[in-house]
């Protein structure tokens, strides 16, 4: 696939309904050793009927020998999933625990069982396109990563995805050759609401900065008030995440974070350097989130953000408030470069909250309280809501003109590009799963 070796091993529905059998499975077992021990990324195209259930205890093994394989071969090469039909049973687990996973729109379909069998077993009647669909996983499971029109679309897709990656972890990401002017001025202010409440498009910015306008987003319609997706700069291949602030104000609640966290160790693993542009007032509070787990889910970010060792660079667009400002990269969590423009308002929380918290009792004894409340507001933010502050303490390492956000971030990469960083020795940290 453009000049590069990769394994493929693909369902043939046409066979046996493409069904998953004990030899099926020492087939696909044979093609992902052999991806890993070459060095080479792997595609697995899905295709089947499922279980192939006249082999009995010899298909279920065989599952066994799969999911090993590919669990060995994880961070070692990339693994990509193409979900072009049926997937269903235990045989879904093999595309989901691979690191991307496209689905065709209209015939891609995933899930633990089918429909029947879902009847048979609950009582639950429920459509397969509405169980297993691209719905089901694209947009509330977050189980898809790309969708695609047809199969044409999702093999286009998919080669698109491999020319980001390398082919496995001891290589860099593949840099091509561009002719956009690494030092290019936009303006990117205008893109900017006068109110500071009033949320912009966040895709706008990253379109105005990367090379070409070219952004691959992953999961895009899933978490949306989270943006994942791959970009180049100078030709150089990155990771962005970013907030969008059209989308629940920019806030991560707990799908956010798990999106968010899953696509930095992917891009750790694979030595793909980090971008986080952000604009958020938080993690999400009430009682849903709290009950849902949103300190663990939440804490995915950070422990992801702290084992990261591929350069790390963060640009603050607008709030930086609370768990946002390590979640989405700060200095103290690992970044090694952070931006601020200077509509940046970094503190611990908004101007209206800390006021109403630290002034509570004045304002309650005040004879005209508004006044009172509007004064401290607005003192508040000028002290600490701005990134000078910020960049006095260290904590920001300039404040840039918004117009320089392109140049800023190619010559924080080209200075970076040779980062090393040695940990004592571990297996690995024990993220809040």
């Amino acid at each position: 696939v453009d000049g590069r070796y990769v394994v493929v091993a693909a369902e043939d529905f046409t066979a046996m309904a493409g069904t998953f059998g004990e030899y099926h499975g020492r087939k696909f077992v044979r093609a992902m050793d052999f991806a890993k021990e070459n060095g080479w990324p792997f595609v697995g195209m899905n295709d089947s009927g499922g279980a192939r259930l006249q082999e009995g205890m010899d298909t279920l093994e065989s599952y066994g020998w799969l999911f090993r394989s590919q669990i060995l071969a994880s961070g070692i090469i990339p693994q990509i999933a193409l979900l072009m039909g049926p997937c269903l049973g235990g045989q879904a687990y093999h595309p989901v625990m691979q690191d991307f996973l496209i689905q065709t729109r209209h015939s891609g379909f995933m899930g633990i069982a089918g429909p029947a069998f879902v009847k048979t077993q609950t009582g639950e009647e429920i459509s397969l396109e509405e169980l297993s669909g691209y719905k089901a996983h694209a947009v509330k499971s977050g189980q898809t990563h790309v969708l695609a029109e047809d199969d044409a679309d999702c093999l286009d897709k998919c080669k698109e995805l491999l020319s980001f990656l390398p082919s496995n972890n001891k290589e860099g990401p593949p840099r091509i050759e561009t002719d956009d002017d690494p030092e290019r001025r936009e303006d990117l202010l205008g893109l900017l609401p006068q109110h500071p409440h009033e949320p912009f498009d966040m895709y706008k910015v990253i379109e105005n900065i990367v090379d070409h306008g070219r952004f691959f987003e992953t999961m895009g319609l899933h978490a949306r008030n989270m943006i994942t997706g791959f970009a180049r700069f100078s030709g150089r291949p990155v990771g962005i995440v970013a907030t969008q602030p059209k989308w629940m104000a920019g806030c991560i609640d707990i799908d956010a974070a798990d999106k968010g966290a899953r696509f930095v160790r992917f891009c750790d693993l694979f030595n793909i350097p980090l971008i986080t542009l952000h604009d958020s007032p938080g993690y999400l509070i009430g009682s849903q989130q709290d009950w849902g787990g949103i300190l663990r889910h939440g804490a995915k970010l950070l422990f992801a953000w702290a084992d990261a060792t591929v350069p790390l660079i963060a640009i603050v667009i607008r709030k930086s408030y609370a768990g946002a400002h390590y979640g989405m990269l700060d200095k103290a969590i690992g970044a090694d470069f952070v931006f601020a423009w200077p509509t940046a308002r970094i503190t611990i929380v908004g101007a209206q909250t800390a006021a109403s918290v630290i002034f509570a009792r004045e304002m309650r004894e005040a004879s005209k309280p508004d006044d009172v409340r509007a004064q401290r507001i607005r003192e508040y933010s000028e002290i600490y809501e701005n990134p000078y502050r910020a960049a006095e303490r260290g904590y920001v390492d300039d404040v840039i003109d918004p117009s320089d956000t392109r140049g800023a971030i190619n010559r924080a990469l080209n200075a970076l590009a040779n980062k090393s960083v040695a940990r004592p020795w571990r297996k690995y940290s024990n993220i809040n799963l």
